[in-house]
């Protein structure tokens, strides 16, 4: 067991890092002389997902605020994936769905 949740986890931070390079508009460090940083993050729970949203207020190079919420959201269920481990034993695993991120600035 400990082998299928090792892969399913060393499979799920591939897929984070090969999104990350597949976007040429990635900051680094956000402008703190007046922005809006905003953090999105999902955790999965027993049967339902949990949407945490922060934003960090900055003006003139000091966080003047820090907003939380968190939301509950129905979980998409499993699905499964095939991941290799450090032998080379290719293995199915169950990993929760994940949400996918659209932001919309206006």
């Amino acid at each position: 067991m400990k082998k299928i949740t090792l892969i399913a986890l060393s499979l799920c931070l591939v897929l984070a890092v090969q999104s990350c390079n597949n976007n040429d508009d990635l900051v680094q460090t956000p402008k703190r002389d007046g922005s809006i940083e905003t953090i999105l993050s999902c955790e999965h729970k027993e049967g339902f997902d949990v949407l945490t949203t922060t934003h960090k207020i900055w003006v003139k190079n000091q966080m003047v605020n820090v907003i939380t919420r968190h939301d509950t959201l129905p979980s998409l269920g499993q699905t499964s994936v095939t991941g290799e481990d450090g032998d080379g034993n290719t293995r199915q695993a169950q990993i929760p769905k994940e949400y996918e991120f659209y932001i919309t600035v206006q």
